[in-house]
């Protein structure tokens, strides 16, 4: 690109310095053969980038916020995620089990497993329940619980589904949109989950297809390393970062020459944690915080019945309580897997991550001999501002202590065991809820975001989506491809990529092709 091309490249203005965020900055750069000058990000936290797929650092300890798995059925982000960190993937064996009532039950289902662990009596009742809801199904799916009891029968939704996914969205399954179900758990019924544990593959039009994957690729450092690395190129290329700045408003006015209903957003405006503003003008903007903030940071103010759809949208937040304990060398690995569901009703944390299994780096060496050290993280499902979100870190702790030790997760192998260090994380707007009225409202939302051309939302937040994190760089990579698509930003009709059909009406993220079809297909 010349010099007089650069002079005349649009200020970039990116909201967000997670996956989405970074990635649209670096495909900006990229299509501008490399430079990043005039690109401006703005990150609401003071130290992280990666949003949600950052990997914390705690005295010499790293964890994820969640786990992060590195896997897509596309082929241009896996080379993406190679060519930034390249020789530092580690290829992980999955492993995931449940915790019920006191037993581990193998996830994906394994039915000698789980027959053993129910008993003959209550695995042929849930084989009878399965009967009844294939011969006599909901009819008009609605809710979460209609989507599965149509799938699995309603005994085994009870068993498996229904308090583990009430813990995580802190709302009854029947308020839960179908939507969500068919988004995350698409192809899935028990037929098709016995019949792969039964035979390890199912043929469907041909194709041979395995439900769960059993291996993904995972940077040896966490996930925070890549978007760490994907920063520090920005930096390097010219690109701005600027955090510990919140967006709170998004101005605009009618387009230059442009009917009245078109918009054009001229600046953003953020504030720091001292509470001083500051306005970010541009040309183009992208925006990954989440919808309803956007929304209802337009200025001048959208329609009120905009304005209500956008307020009406709900978020689940989420704790991570980490705990570092020692115990005996001989008894490493506690427990096999990547991470635990915890179905127990008795006990508020939701999921256990054990981040020795999903790289040893991740964990500092011990400094007792014959001793070790393993991270825990308990994952605690809530709303900001709740009981549980207002406990200090200290009260935080000391449940995740309380909890594992109620759940006797720490094998008597482990020896004299101790905690020896601990942290919390918390995380707000981790997972956009989909309520009964989600489609509606995101739809009036979609509608009213069109009028506005140079900007553009993506991301999981964003979109009010819930997008894996390969789904999210998507949606960044196609905005800046967007941008460069069009020589008039006012131009609405140029705008080829559709970022909303991105993860829209796809297969579960798990669910891939063998290699020979896939590449056939």
């Amino acid at each position: 690109m010349n010099r007089e091309s650069e002079k005349k490249a649009p200020r970039l203005v990116i909201v967000g310095a997670g996956p989405a965020g970074l990635t649209a900055a670096a495909e900006w750069m990229k299509l501008r053969g490399g430079s990043g000058e005039g690109i401006l990000i703005l990150e609401a936290d003071e130290n992280y980038v990666g949003g949600i797929s950052r990997t914390v650092s705690h005295h010499g300890c790293r964890f994820d916020i969640g786990g992060h798995r590195f896997f897509s059925k596309n082929e241009e982000i896996c080379r993406w995620w190679e060519e930034r960190l390249p020789g530092d993937f580690l290829s992980v064996r999955r492993q995931s089990r449940i915790l019920y009532r006191g037993k581990f039950y193998d996830y994906p289902l394994k039915p000698k497993n789980a027959l053993v662990n129910m008993g003959l009596w209550e695995s042929f009742l849930c084989g009878l329940s399965y009967a009844r809801s294939r011969s006599f199904p909901v009819r008009e799916e609605k809710s979460f619980e209609d989507w599965v009891s149509n799938r699995f029968g309603r005994r085994l939704y009870r068993h498996f589904f229904k308090t583990y996914t009430e813990k995580v969205w802190g709302i009854p399954c029947t308020e839960l949109s179908a939507d969500w179900a068919a988004q995350r758990i698409k192809g899935l019924s028990l037929f098709s989950a016995v019949w792969n544990a039964l035979f390890g593959c199912r043929k469907s039009g041909g194709k041979v297809i395995k439900t769960l994957i059993d291996r993904f690729q995972y940077p040896r450092l966490g996930p925070g390393m890549m978007w760490e690395k994907t920063r520090d190129d920005l930096l390097k290329a010219g690109a701005k970062l600027e955090m510990g700045r919140r967006v709170t408003s998004v101005l605009h006015r009618a387009a230059p020459g442009m009917p009245e209903e078109i918009r054009q957003v001229y600046a953003v405006r953020s504030v720091n944690k001292k509470g001083e503003e500051r306005e970010h003008p541009g040309d183009e903007f992208i925006l990954s915080l989440p919808l309803r903030e956007t929304v209802l940071g337009l200025e001048p103010a959208c329609s009120g019945e905009v304005r209500q759809a956008a307020g009406e949208l709900t978020y689940r937040d989420f704790i991570t309580v980490a705990l570092l304990i020692e115990h005996s060398a001989e008894s490493a690995p506690l427990f096999p897997d990547n991470w635990i569901y915890i179905h127990d009703p008795n006990v508020l944390v939701g999921r256990i991550q054990n981040f020795n299994q999903w790289s040893p780096e991740m964990v500092p060496a011990p400094s007792t001999p014959g001793k070790t050290l393993t991270c825990l993280g308990l994952e605690y499902f809530c709303t900001e501002g709740d009981e549980l979100w207002n406990r200090s870190e200290e009260e935080l702790l000391e449940l995740g202590r309380k909890e594992l030790k109620k759940i006797e997760l720490i094998p008597k192998s482990a020896g004299d065991w101790r905690f020896a260090d601990g942290a919390v994380v918390r995380m707000p707007k981790a997972y956009p809820v989909y309520g009964m009225e989600h489609q509606r409202m995101v739809g009036r939302l979609k509608e009213e975001l069109s009028r506005y051309c140079n900007l553009q939302v993506c991301g999981r937040n964003g979109m009010h989506k819930y997008n894996n994190q390969d789904h999210s760089m998507m949606t960044g990579m196609m905005a800046a491809r967007n941008i460069a698509a069009r020589p008039d930003p006012r131009d609405l009709r140029v705008r080829p990529y559709n970022l909303w059909v991105v993860n829209e009406d796809s297969l579960y993220h798990e669910e891939v092709q063998d290699e020979k079809n896939e590449k056939n297909g």
